[in-house]
């Protein structure tokens, strides 16, 4: 009867790995598929209930005004309101007008006939209305791939980086790593110098793809917590942030100089943080029905323009600023929450932590 028992366990151990072999040597990319890490949290509203651009900037020490260039937001599918939307939400917050007609307002599709996806519709209304809201003085360019498959969504980065005007590029979407990834790696380079942000993921623990590469500023996620009159209390790391140690990607030398403990010479992810709880969420329009919508999705947009607002946004300046001497300056290092339950790589620390990387910003120049 023992070994009977102990060949059943043998035979489930020996079917389990090379079936997860299997099913990970089958995972490429051509099997990826974006998927942007947004959350709707409670019912719709009438009016905003969200966080509002003055708190947000009031919180991250953000210019009322401001922002260069263009911002390049990468998403999928057709979404017939976005001008609309974006028009209602700058009314509401008192924000310049973003349209087509004054030139700040671009949308670009990467094909014709495109349907429309309610998800990502609501994810390219985040991104457009906070990109703008952040920086209201940068362009938008609003970049629209026929599906989120890993080929659409890269001619759509590439499209970003063939344009000249483009200094920041938006990347609300992510998935599953895959082994040619870092033969990738070359679709995140700008001639012009164009800072690339992508969410680091929503599912708390575990490495995601763009965040992952290397020439990417991966944004993880925050939670807040405020006083009875308002202010900020504290800032924690969320359970949902994604973050860990990348499958294919080697340390690259700015995170190498900063000395990460436990990556093993791999890529360390995220960078930076933002807030991301949905219970803290932020405000959006769409279709004339206001929601309160959280995840990491919401932080790279705005990492984007804050990147226009000032100068020296990216990961080389990121990680020295936080080695200075003088760190809070540029970042709140978030020091406690988790993401997960596996120990180190799931706890927010100081200095460097693998949920909320660096920490927030604390300003527009690194």
């Amino acid at each position: 009867m023992k070994q009977l028992f102990f060949r059943v366990i043998l035979l489930a151990t020996i079917f389990y790995l090379v079936f997860s072999q299997q099913v990970f040597a089958a995972y490429h990319f051509s099997n990826f598929r974006g998927s942007p890490p947004l959350h709707v949290y409670g019912s719709t509203s009438k009016t905003p209930k969200g966080m509002t651009p003055a708190q947000i900037k009031k919180m991250y020490n953000l210019p009322a005004m401001g922002g260069h260039g263009t911002i390049a937001i990468i998403g999928a599918y057709y979404d017939p309101s976005i001008e609309t939307d974006l028009a209602d939400f700058d009314s509401q917050f008192n924000i310049a007008p973003c349209t087509t007609k004054n030139g700040c307002f671009e949308k670009h599709q990467m094909g014709t006939s495109l349907t429309q996806n309610s998800n990502w519709s609501l994810e390219t209304t985040l991104d457009a209305e906070w990109a703008h809201a952040i920086a209201p003085q940068a362009k938008i360019l609003l970049i629209e791939a026929p599906t989120p498959s890993g080929a659409n969504l890269l001619s759509a980065v590439d499209y970003a980086t063939s344009r000249k005007d483009v200094v920041a590029v938006s990347m609300s979407w992510g998935g599953a790593e895959f082994p040619e990834e870092t033969t990738l790696d070359s679709h995140f380079k700008s001639k012009t110098g164009a800072i690339f942000f992508a969410s680091s993921g929503d599912s708390g623990h575990g490495a995601s793809w763009p965040a992952a590469s290397s020439n990417v500023v991966g944004v993880g996620g925050t939670s807040l917590t405020f006083d009875s009159y308002g202010h900020l209390k504290n800032e924690t790391a969320w359970l949902g942030s994604g973050g860990g140690v990348s499958l294919y990607e080697k340390e690259p030398s700015y995170q190498n100089n900063y000395s990460i403990p436990k990556s093993k010479g791999y890529r360390a992810i995220p960078d930076v943080s933002y807030d991301a709880d949905p219970a803290t969420g932020f405000s959006i329009v769409h279709k004339k029905v206001w929601r309160v919508v959280g995840g990491t999705s919401a932080g790279a947009p705005q990492w984007a323009a804050i990147s226009t607002l000032g100068s020296g946004a990216g990961n080389s300046n990121f990680y020295k600023d936080k080695a200075s001497e003088n760190p809070a300056k540029y970042f709140r290092d978030i020091m406690s929450g988790t993401n997960g339950d596996c120990g180190y790589l799931c706890t927010a620390r100081a200095r460097y932590d693998y949920v909320t990387g660096l920490g927030s910003p604390q300003g527009v120049v690194f």
